[in-house]
C-alpha cells in the first residue's frame, strides 16, 4: 500500500481539490482506496459523501488516529490511502508526514504561495520524506502545464528542497462543479483539458512512486 499526504500551508491552494480528485483517479482506475480526512474543516469528507456512485473509502478521523487507520487499511488489502491534512497545526501535519511515503505540496503559482510551499517542502525534507511541489490553480492557457507567470517564482521554487512536478492543475470552473457533485473532474468532463492535466499529473505521481503496473485512468480520462 501506498500512502500519500497532500499538504498545504496555505488556504485557498486547492489540496483538498487535489486529494479528492487523485483518490478519485486512482479509485476508478480499479484501486482500493482510502482517504483520510484529518483537516477540521472536512471539506474532502463533504465531498465524497455527495457522491452518488461507489467511490474511495473515507476515514474522517484526527491525526492522531492515522497510524491505527494505516495499519488497518494495510491488513484490510488497500492499494492507495491519501491524506487531506490541515494547514495547521504543525503537529498534526507532520504525523502525516511521518507514515507518508510519498508527499505532495500544493500551492498556487502567486508569490503569496511561494513563502507557505517552501515551509512545507522544507518540513517534508526534514522528516526525510520524498515529494513533489503539484501548482494548482495556475492561470495559462498553454496546453502544456508551464503554468509559472513569474520566473522568479520558477526560480525559487527550484531550491525549496523537493522537485517541481512538471504537471499540475490549471484554474477551470470543471473542478468546482465535479467537487460539489462528489466526482473527479474526469467524471464531470471526460477527455476535457481539465481531465488531461489530471492523467499527466497521476501518470507522473505513478512514475515517481515506482510502483509496478501503477497506471493512470484509461476509460474516463481518454477521448
Amino acid at each position: 500500500m501506498k500512502t500519500i499526504a497532500v499538504l498545504s500551508r496555505k488556504g485557498g491552494s486547492g489540496k483538498t481539490t487535489l486529494a479528492v480528485n487523485l483518490a478519485l483517479t486512482a479509485f476508478l482506475a480499479g484501486r482500493r482506496v482510502l482517504l483520510a480526512d484529518i483537516d477540521p474543516q472536512r471539506s474532502a469528507s463533504e465531498a465524497l459523501r455527495s457522491r452518488a456512485e461507489p467511490g474511495p473509502a473515507l476515514a474522517d478521523i484526527t491525526a492522531g488516529k492515522l497510524f491505527l487507520t494505516k495499519s488497518n487499511a494495510m491488513r484490510e488489502g488497500f492499494d492507495y490511502l491519501f491524506i487531506d491534512t490541515p494547514a495547521a497545526p504543525e503537529a498534526d501535519v507532520a504525523q502525516a508526514v511521518n507514515i507518508a511515503d510519498f508527499c505532495l505540496v500544493a500551492g498556487r503559482p502567486s508569490f503569496l504561495d511561494l513563502a507557505p510551499i517552501v515551509r512545507s517542502a522544507e518540513a517534508v525534507r526534514r522528516l526525510g520524506k520524498s515529494g513533489l511541489v503539484v501548482l494548482n490553480q495556475a492561470h495559462t492557457n498553454k496546453p502544456e502545464v508551464a503554468p509559472v507567470a513569474f520566473p522568479e517564482i520558477m526560480d525559487a521554487l527550484r531550491f525549496c528542497g523537493l522537485p517541481l512536478a512538471p504537471y499540475g492543475l490549471r484554474s477551470r470552473e470543471a473542478f468546482q462543479k465535479a467537487m460539489a457533485q462528489g466526482r473527479s473532474v474526469a467524471e464531470h468532463e471526460p477527455g476535457s483539458p481539465a481531465a488531461r492535466d489530471l492523467e499527466r499529473l497521476w501518470a507522473h505521481i505513478c512514475t515517481e512512486l515506482g510502483g509496478v503496473g501503477e497506471t493512470p485512468m484509461t476509460t474516463a480520462l481518454t477521448g
